[in-house]
């Protein structure tokens, strides 16, 4: 359990929680939480964060089953309490350029990263409503900034969860129910090891769960890293179309 003092949420939730972000998100948050409950669809990696803390609970799950995402955050609210904090963190990741366009794959895209989220919201909203408050944190990209080369099956669906979690908070907050924004740039997990290009400001999952940590504690909209990067990126977002696509011909395409 939290030491005394420290305790911020009483029940999380983590979905994608069996390795990079997820799990070291649930590492931390065992400190911050009295009940954090990890799911993903591998099994073996939240037993052991189960088997790590009494206070982690494995909640095995597929997000693109929508009965399965509705039965589990029924479970966690009767086992643990009301879900506090929701981390919708599962992604699916495919690099993809038109040469190599495949629809199943962007499909799996669409059905993890987007569906997963709104059969996770289809499930959290009318609870969180009924009590007035909450706060549910979606896992997008500095990727859905702009579209980039290479990203046909991952970039259009991290777009998506910027536009809904704008769209969100313009909802919720007046609601007492807060929403956060989280656009990593390049983590090293198992989803980008194989990359074959150069990850400027590669940082490692766990430093990438302390800034999400601290930025959920400090009451951001959106927690992106790492500053340099992220920076980088919003530049492009804010350039004219002229120019970005310039840009994108002369720095990335060529990488």
């Amino acid at each position: 359990m939290p030491a005394a003092g420290t305790q911020t949420w009483n029940t999380v939730w983590i979905t994608g929680a069996s390795s990079g972000i997820g799990y070291e998100l649930a590492r931390l948050l065992v400190e911050k939480a009295a009940h954090v409950a990890v799911s993903a669809r591998s099994t073996g990696p939240l037993q052991e964060l189960s088997d790590r803390s009494s206070s982690i609970r494995a909640v095995p799950l597929d997000v693109t089953d929508a009965g399965a995402v509705a039965k589990s955050v029924a479970d966690i609210s009767e086992g643990c309490g009301a879900i506090d904090l929701a981390v919708l963190n599962a992604g699916a990741w495919s690099m993809m350029s038109v040469d190599e366009f495949d629809i199943d794959a962007v499909r799996r895209g669409v059905e993890v990263n987007v569906m997963g989220v709104m059969n996770a919201l289809d499930a959290l909203l009318p609870r969180m409503l009924a009590r007035g408050k909450g706060h549910i944190a979606i896992v997008a990209s500095v990727a859905g900034y702009r579209g980039l080369p290479r990203s046909l099956a991952y970039g259009p669906t991290k777009a998506a969860l910027i536009n809904l979690a704008e769209t969100l908070r313009t909802e919720l907050e007046p609601r007492g129910i807060r929403v956060s924004l989280i656009s990593p740039g390049f983590v090293d997990t198992p989803m980008t090891r194989d990359n074959p290009f150069p990850m400027p400001g590669l940082i490692s999952a766990s430093e990438a769960a302390r800034r999400i940590v601290a930025g959920l504690e400090g009451r951001r909209f959106e927690i992106a890293f790492p500053f340099g990067f992220s920076c980088v990126m919003k530049l492009l977002r804010a350039l004219p179309d002229w120019l970005y696509f310039r840009a994108i011909r002369t720095f990335v395409w060529k990488a």
